[in-house]
């Protein structure tokens, strides 16, 4: 074809649209493949989407491809098609879908293959033993003939193994014809080593049950369930055994887990039972890493991918299972431009591509739940534990009383004997605060005026470690002020409870005792969470207090004590989301507690103690609590009976944002006005400041609404969307079900 379209790599809605460019003769491209095209007085990458042979337009005006860009189309049809969809749901651009396909380091070049020099003997038969008699004098070479007398490429770090200093003598069998040097590309592997035999385990019943609906669907083709199993009934074995299946069959399979924190766990046990075909994907790796892996993918030389939520645009062909492991997590969804879901990315994804899609959580989201009722998913169970285990023991603590009987530290009574217990055993114990730092803000004792980030509407957090005050939002850190910034006082305190402080008392209660601490500030570094899960699962370390990230999916064996300090920080939190997350949170951290022989406890520390989701979570009754909460949303009309829409305004300037919302409200509530259908599918719409009013430096306001979910909310979306895109003096963002109501 002479000519094709291309989209190029430019996020912005004025150029959301396919340009037509000239193919140069003996260029061979295809759809999918990167180019570097002429745009406008500068190059620029693009995807070619596809072919025509005629121009549309003058001749004289259609510029030609410069380049392209790799030797193979980086997009497959399929994934370019799920691009499409969810620029069109997203409201979005088609070039900003499109990045997401892709690694970020392969745009702009900024990343190369690695490569190493090899030998290899280009001689044989009769030739290469006279080679092999002629060199007398020199036993290296000969030994080097020796080594590559197979004809294979062979590394030069392996040669320098058994050899020292090969590169002389290579050179000279290089220099008489004898060999050749070459450039041989090395794959840079983040989890080598992790490949080790693992037998299969017997299947429980509840297994071999589930495993009986998922592989017929599997034969099918299609098929979409909702796996429902309590914490430790072996949900892993039952993945790894319908990747099989898939394998088997010549599929693939992608695998996501919700925090990069789970990722060596379940990447060494996928390992341990099918090898280097499985591969991972996350943004802890490496750039090199993470470009090697989605090549190796893309080849076809990995059938199994494991990664968190952009894993689901993994490159793999005929996809046979997507699994989405705890698919109840907040990390799923993509608070960036662009939004989405990654449930429902998989979910679009496994009907386009003949795949079948399996959720699963001991916690399922109120809408998946509500969804396999509805009978959109098939609902699976697995109401026991592995091997009859008895679920933990859970016991709520009323903080409130501990205070009356004169206990004013962060651990109570029961805490502190069941800790003592627990180290006296010889177990292991994780103690879970949902705050990271030593004190989530510092006060003044004077005037109570609370340090707040200077770009940021939010209060600093005290960090013990660096004695510092950081912002969790901008990351910016500053010494502690001497006096109050308000009155001048010197009385400033830091209060409430955060890791590093929880961290700190266990250590002053058990100072020979291991402790290690996960947090964002302890896991941020490479190969960080590795590190601490390994300390902790060799015993080398007994105790661990973490954030949310210690809460699920993790397999300790010798954990019999878990706690929660402080239950209450999240059922307060400002969102009609607080009680479903509350729960999960509460039941997936007991869920760590008894996974082996020895029973298990769980210790929640609350002030709330009568509050609907920490009483649920105490029994671990999904059901009890999915008929309260969904009975809630339907009383106060909440997802998934409603849409929640937001049009953020955020500008340098506070009164450009709220005059911007301001105008964005005027113009909602004329349309209303003026079209009765478009009142009737809006219950309410309103203009506040956002109820965090800045963030790193962007004052903040919004126009808030909330529709029925009625198949008229896609047209009314598309035309909120058409308002966030008008030319307006500040940054305009549409968002529908935010997860953040911040």
């Amino acid at each position: 074809m002479p000519f094709c379209e291309v989209i190029v790599d430019i996020a912005n809605a004025n150029v959301d649209r396919l340009f037509t460019y000239r193919v140069p003769e003996g260029m061979l491209l295809q759809i999918g493949m990167r180019v570097l095209v002429p745009f406008g007085p500068r190059s620029i990458e693009g995807i070619v989407l596809s072919f025509k042979e005629e121009a549309g337009m003058e001749i004289a005006r259609v510029r030609s491809i410069k380049q392209p860009l790799d030797d193979y189309p980086a997009l497959l049809p399929e994934i370019i098609l799920l691009a499409r969809d969810m620029a069109a749901q997203a409201h979005c651009p088609l070039a900003a879908t499109l990045r997401l396909m892709l690694p970020s380091q392969m745009r702009g070049g900024r990343i190369r293959a690695k490569t190493e020099k090899a030998a290899r003997l280009l001689i044989s038969g009769d030739t290469l033993l006279e080679a092999r008699e002629k060199e007398t004098r020199s036993p290296k070479r000969r030994l080097l003939i020796d080594l590559l007398s197979d004809g294979d490429l062979h590394p030069l770090s392996e040669l320098k193994k058994l050899v020292r200093s090969p590169l002389p003598a290579l050179n000279k069998l290089v220099e008489t014809g004898i060999a050749e040097l070459k450039d041989l590309e090395v794959l840079r592997s983040p989890y080598a080593g992790m490949d080790h035999s693992e037998k299969d385990p017997v299947l429980t019943f509840g297994q071999d049950e589930v495993l009986g609906e998922i592989g017929p669907a599997l034969q099918k083709g299609s098929g979409a369930f909702l796996l429902h199993g309590v914490t430790g009934s072996g949900k892993t074995e039952v993945y790894i055994r319908a990747v099989r299946e898939c394998l088997k069959m010549g599929k693939t399979a992608i695998v996501l887990v919700p925090e990069i924190v789970l990722t060596p766990q379940m990447i060494s046990w996928f390992r341990g039972r099918f090898g280097n075909v499985a591969a991972v994907l996350h943004s802890r790796l490496s750039a090199g890493e993470q470009y090697d892996e989605w090549r190796r993918i893309r080849r076809g030389d990995a059938k199994v991918v494991i990664g968190a939520r952009s894993a689901v645009f993994a490159p793999v062909q005929k996809p046979g299972i997507i699994i989405v492991d705890e698919e109840h997590e907040q990390s799923y969804l993509s608070e960036r431009t662009p939004q989405y879901d990654a449930r429902r990315v998989a979910q679009s994804r496994a009907q386009r591509e003949n795949a079948v899609l399996l959720l699963a959580s001991a916690t399922p989201s109120i809408l998946s739940f509500a969804m396999a009722e509805k009978g959109d998913m098939m609902l699976l169970e697995m109401p026991d534990r592995v091997n009859g285990r008895a679920l933990p023991n859970v016991t709520v603590v009323d903080m409130r009383e501990e205070l009356r009987l004169g206990n004013k530290s962060m651990f109570s009574h029961q805490l502190l004997t069941g800790l003592e217990e627990c180290m006296r055993s010889g177990q292991q114990a994780m103690l879970f605060v949902n705050r990271r730092g030593y004190a989530p803000s510092v006060v003044c004792r004077k005037c109570g005026h609370v340090l707040h980030c200077a770009q940021c509407d939010v209060a600093y957090t005290w960090h013990q470690m660096d004695k510092r005050l950081h912002c969790h939002y901008c990351r910016v850190n500053v010494p502690m002020p001497d006096g109050c910034p308000e009155c001048g006082g010197g009385y400033l305190k830091a209060l409430g409870v955060g890791t590093q402080r929880v961290e700190e008392e266990v250590k002053r209660l058990y100072p020979n005792v291991g402790v290690v601490r996960m947090d964002v500030d302890t896991t941020s570094g490479k190969d960080a969470h590795r590190t601490l899960l390994s300390r902790f699962r060799t015993g080398e370390a007994r105790i661990m207090v973490g954030t949310q990230m210690i809460a699920k999916g993790l397999d300790f064996p010798q954990v019999t004590l878990v706690a929660a300090i402080l239950a209450d920080l999240s059922v307060n939190m400002p969102d009609f989301r607080a009680p479903e997350r509350t729960f999960q949170l509460l039941t997936q951290l007991a869920g760590r507690a008894g996974r082996a022989d020895a029973p298990g406890e769980v210790i929640i520390q609350t002030y709330k103690p009568e509050h609907y989701a920490i009483a649920a979570s105490a029994t671990q009754d999904y059901r009890s609590f999915f008929r309260t909460e969904f009975a809630r949303r339907r009383r106060d009309l909440y997802p998934p009976f409603t849409l929640l829409v937001r049009l953020l305004c955020q500008a340098k300037e506070a009164q450009t944002a709220v005059e911007v919302s301001v105008k964005l409200y005027e113009l909602i509530k004329q349309e209303m006005a003026l079209h009765p259908l478009l009142s009737k599918r809006v219950l309410f719409v309103r203009q506040d400041e956002s109820p965090i009013k800045r963030i790193m430096g962007q004052y903040r306001a919004q126009v808030f609404l909330k529709l029925l979910n009625h198949k008229d909310a896609d047209e009314i979306i598309a035309h909120l969307n058409t308002l966030a895109g008008m030319d307006w003096p500040c940054d305009v963002t549409l968002e529908i079900n935010p997860a953040s109501l911040a």
